[in-house]
């Protein structure tokens, strides 16, 4: 049992002694920290991503954002209602028989449909594995279908891999579901249950199960295709929203629905978000290349944009949108606020990082500079750690020297910072 296993329960291992083994490595982690190297790293990893986000392993539990009249709006604007008859077809009725739980969730990790064996969904709520749940790492840990969402590909999760303390006697394996014209996710596909879900057969049910939905919403495509603004179902609960925050491609909500744009997408939404007053095709093509972009080019990424965006319109003449909510307008407030520990762990990575678009690179450096500015102007120790030990903190010489100025003489970090400090001087040298 290696870290960079792919199973999280290999053929031949006894489920009952695996289970005890993960147990003692989930305790060690939540009472100190410690990651085992036995632990499989895309375990590991999401146990920090879910840290990151101000998780308490003990107490925590998913959020509940969506309420029955929101989930109903939901269910009928998603682009997945198509694909629910083939998935009850091929899954959900086995799994009804065989004691299990299949779950669809959207692209931001909400479940819309949570449907198999009526005893354990009445377990699964209380825990709030239940329609209407935020299951993104971001709000329930590592779990199949979140983390499946954070690394854009399917993912098995065994019992006390788990992160939240109710979740740990699960067991569960998801794949995402993805847009067949753009590759964009539109959600994840998801069987829980006790131990046997964590085996090499059920994730391939899954992902068969995955390819055959993808395969009717090609059909459906030629028929109808979603993205007419007249076949949504508009809900006035909730604004668009963009987020781009240590994103690959934007993840774009409005009310109704959630799904991935393409990366040329998300570059001229969050453009046009920070535009209000428009852009013009000439101005897009300046802040998307440095090369000349034919017009005619922008118009036709314009107009496939337009079916991304269901009941959102892009006005053109200038080309602009109505005002949208995003991560990075959030970030801002803190900064603004001085609420820096909030800043900080709002902070997921820079702007876009995948994107070269020289409009993108100016949006992405102001606001880590306006945040590691705020943070050498500060004294909260503790924010200033939170970001030194990202990715992006993690070799900033000034950020670490101003961690040192400020820590207490008595902080049990003090070697630790004494010596990584250390090690930048030299390379800087």
């Amino acid at each position: 049992m290696g870290p960079t296993d792919s199973l999280a329960m290999p053929p031949g291992a006894d489920p009952r002694q695996l289970s005890r083994h993960l147990g003692r490595l989930h305790d060690s982690f939540v009472s100190s920290g410690a990651v085992d190297p036995t632990l499989r790293t895309v375990v590991s990893e999401s146990w920090r991503r879910s840290l990151r986000s101000g998780l308490d392993p003990e107490r925590s539990m998913a959020r509940l954002p969506l309420d029955d009249a929101r989930l109903a709006d939901a269910r009928v604007a998603h682009p997945l209602a198509v694909g629910m008859p083939v998935i009850r077809r091929l899954l959900v009725e086995e799994a009804a028989e065989a004691g299990l739980l299949v779950a669809v969730s959207d692209a931001a990790g909400q479940l819309l449909w949570v449907e198999g064996d009526p005893v354990l969904r009445a377990k699964a709520e209380n825990m709030h594995f239940r329609p209407g749940a935020d299951w993104s790492e971001e709000s329930a840990g590592t779990n199949a279908p979140g983390t499946a969402l954070a690394l854009g590909r399917p993912v098995q999760i065994f019992g006390p891999e788990h992160l939240l303390r109710p979740v740990t006697a699960w067991s569960c394996s998801a794949a995402p579901i993805r847009e067949p014209d753009t590759g964009a996710i539109l959600g994840v596909l998801d069987l829980s249950g006790g131990h046997e879900v964590a085996g090499p057969q059920t994730l391939a049910l899954v992902r068969a199960t995955v390819a055959a939905v993808e395969a009717e919403l090609r059909l459906s495509r030629l028929a109808a295709p979603y993205g007419l603004a007249g076949e949504r179902h508009e809900s006035a609960s909730a604004a668009p929203r963009l987020e781009v925050l240590g994103r690959r491609s934007a993840r774009f909500s409005h009310p109704g629905t959630t799904t991935e744009l393409s990366l040329r997408h998300s570059e001229i939404v969050l453009l046009l978000a920070a535009s209000p007053d428009g852009l013009s095709s000439a101005e897009l093509g300046v802040a998307l290349s440095d090369d000349d972009q034919a017009t005619v080019t922008i118009r036709a990424e314009l107009s496939r944009l337009r079916s991304q965006l269901g009941p959102v319109p892009l006005q053109s003449r200038p080309y602009r949108l109505p005002r949208l909510t995003s991560d990075v307008d959030d970030l801002r407030a803190d900064l603004k606020q001085g609420r820096l520990r909030s800043a900080v762990a709002r902070y997921r990575g820079p702007v876009l990082p995948a994107s070269c678009a020289p409009g993108v690179e100016r949006i992405r450096d102001d606001l880590h500079r306006q945040l590691r500015g705020r943070l050498l102007a500060g004294s909260d120790p503790d924010a200033l750690l939170a970001f030194a030990d990202t990715p992006y903190g993690r070799d900033d010489f000034d950020i670490w020297s101003r961690v040192l100025a400020v820590l207490p003489p008595s902080s049990s970090r003090l070697p630790e910072v004494t010596e990584h400090l250390a090690g930048l001087d030299l390379q800087l040298r």
